[in-house]
């Protein structure tokens, strides 16, 4: 590569925001240059200030379209379809990170794939997503024949619930078991999950400052098999979606995955 990805930034000072500020300066290839912020917002103490020296910082996407490569987005839904709209005006590849987002969202994201590169991924953590591919093997074999429960903890000023991580994990348990999540998620306790065939349940805890902690259960009579994850530090995530940008550059177009990003086959 002869010259370094330069790499903007929006929500550059919620919580992944200041932890890919504070990381990317550690990866060779990639080159901050751009600050997305929320209007009057002051530089957080956490965020150290000789890093961003020479890095544009503005609350307006129109001061600073020509000199990044690759936006990171951890948003929020509405701020990343608005961010989406743009870099597909500019033709700028996007990582979004963000989670939450509605039917509708999600087709619009699809759609822009057509013009521009994206990658959208629940969680950038290697750990996860390396879960997420031993997920599949585990449910063709024994999926069926076992309740399955995920139990998902994060921090108390977390909106969005089941996160984003869970829904995907249950996606892949339901892939595997040739259902759609709609169809066998069970989010409310009170239902008796015998009346769905091969259920998914789903547990939410919001507590402290849990930064994220996901387990999935396979539980059978006489035995069950336990699979935790835990983030003990947004630093995983941070190099997860750096990494996932140095990839995405020279793609011209289309919807990828951290899966793609790791390799994994089908």
């Amino acid at each position: 590569m002869s010259s370094k990805i330069k790499i903007a930034i929006s929500g550059a000072y919620g919580k992944m925001g200041k932890s890919i500020i504070n990381t990317i300066y550690k990866i060779k290839n990639v080159k901050l240059t751009a600050l997305l912020i929320n209007k009057n917002k002051i530089i957080p103490n956490n965020i150290d200030k000789k890093k961003i020296k020479n890095v544009k910082i503005s609350n307006n996407f129109n001061d600073i379209y020509n000199i990044f490569d690759i936006l990171i987005d951890f948003t929020c839904p509405k701020s990343t379809i608005e961010y989406l709209y743009l870099c597909h005006k500019y033709n700028k590849k996007i990582i979004i990170g963000t989670t939450g987002f509605n039917n509708s969202e999600k087709e619009k994201i699809k759609k822009f794939s057509n013009k521009i590169a994206i990658l959208l991924s629940s969680n950038f953590s290697i750990g996860i997503n390396l879960i997420l591919n031993i997920l599949e093997k585990i449910t063709k074999s024994i999926g069926n024949d076992n309740d399955i429960e995920i139990i998902e903890y994060h921090h108390r000023n977390k909106k969005d619930a089941p996160s984003g991580t869970a829904l995907t994990i249950g996606k892949t348990i339901a892939k595997s078991m040739k259902l759609k999540l709609n169809e066998c998620a069970i989010y409310d306790k009170n239902i008796n999950r015998n009346k769905i065939k091969n259920s998914i349940g789903f547990s939410v805890i919001r507590a402290g400052d849990i930064i994220g902690d996901h387990t999935i259960i396979f539980a059978n009579k006489g035995e069950r098999i336990e699979i935790t994850h835990k983030a003990s530090n947004r630093i995983t995530f941070a190099k997860g979606a750096i990494k996932a940008s140095i990839w995405l550059y020279k793609k011209k177009r289309g919807l990828f995955s951290m899966k793609d990003v790791l390799k994994f086959k089908n």
